[in-house]
């Protein structure tokens, strides 16, 4: 005999299949922006690597800022953020995972003095332009303290970053805190300025990282694994000497610049092999750990009233998918 609820229980079952499909056949949101450590996704996007590993990608494109707020209003599964930016804005309401390193600076950022400033010790009763609070306002105080002299020493003057080369050119400041391109544009812009202090002088203040929303890497867990094991297929090719001058093309066209200016950027990045990575996951005091450099940002956050409540450092850092490849 025909049964009607036999076949409904079975509609619903396709249903629920053809449900899970869709659900699971979105892919995986990812935000960047303009950063070496970040632009160098753009390797595995052109190379198609990401269909090769089996994993469905979706690479979206964004000015800095605009690309935290994106993860914020959760149009993104992930985002590459400072690690200290990925305290910011998980203080805010939006946690996320920090579970890949790209890099961290290695000369990008800058404290770039107007003519005549000659070294940090210069600054002394000087106006700086800085985006307080954020990411280039750490690295200022680091410059201050490594001269023995303290945010009191020199009168902030709170400018955007992108911001920062028209403003040093204007004669507002005597010098300015930035990251590339606004770094390199600044000393362009402005003849006779001098990078003073820069992130070489502090290997790992800022890590540069792939953070990813826990509930997405709780669900995505194996795809997760998968964009990893690409990203370090990439750095393996950027390292390549056969391929470096490929890989510059394909970075320097997604920014816009040619590839003889892009290089200089690049040099300026600490783009992190895997084994590298998985030393600066091991927990430590100080910018050498992830874990120490993220600390000192929140202290550096709480401090400068960036958010009131300090955050568990260790609920943002999961390192087991580096230290698992």
């Amino acid at each position: 005999m025909f049964s009607y609820k036999k076949l409904l229980g079975g509609l619903a079952g396709l249903l629920l299949s053809v449900q899970a499909m869709s659900v699971s056949a979105e892919p995986l949101k990812i935000g960047y922006s303009d950063w070496p450590g970040w632009v160098a996704w753009q390797v595995a996007i052109e190379k198609d690597w990401f269909k090769e590993e089996g994993v469905d990608v979706k690479f979206e494109w964004f000015d800095y800022v605009a690309s935290m707020d994106a993860f914020a209003a959760g149009q993104l599964d992930a985002v590459g953020m400072t690690n200290g930016d990925a305290l910011v804005t998980g203080a805010t309401g939006a946690r996320s995972v920090m579970f890949l390193m790209n890099d961290y600076s290695n000369g990008n950022d800058m404290v770039i003095g107007a003519p005549g400033i000659e070294s940090v010790k210069d600054l002394k009763g000087k106006k700086v332009g800085v985006e307080v609070g954020f990411v280039s306002h750490l690295l200022l105080l680091n410059a201050l303290k490594a001269n023995g002299m303290s945010e009191g020493d020199v009168e902030l003057v709170n400018v955007p970053t992108n911001e920062t080369p028209q403003v040093l050119a204007s004669g507002q400041v005597d010098a300015i805190v930035a990251w590339q391109p606004s770094s390199g544009s600044a000393l362009n812009l402005v003849p006779g300025s001098k990078a003073i202090y820069t992130s070489k002088d502090e290997p790992g203040l800022i890590y540069d990282m792939l953070c990813v929303s826990p509930s997405s890497l709780s669900a995505n867990r194996d795809d997760w694994v998968k964009v990893a094991k690409v990203w370090y297929r990439v750095v393996d090719f950027i390292k390549d000497p056969k391929h470096y001058d490929e890989a510059i093309e394909i970075m320097s066209s997604r920014v816009g610049l040619s590839p003889d200016e892009y290089k200089g950027f690049v040099d300026g990045t600490k783009i992190l092999t895997l084994e590298e990575a998985k030393k600066h996951f091991q927990k430590g005091d100080g910018f050498s750990s992830l874990y120490g450099s993220t600390q000192l940002s929140d202290d550096f956050n709480v401090a400068n009233k960036v958010y009131d409540t300090p955050q568990d450092v260790n609920t943002y850092i999961d390192p087991s998918i580096t230290t698992g490849l």
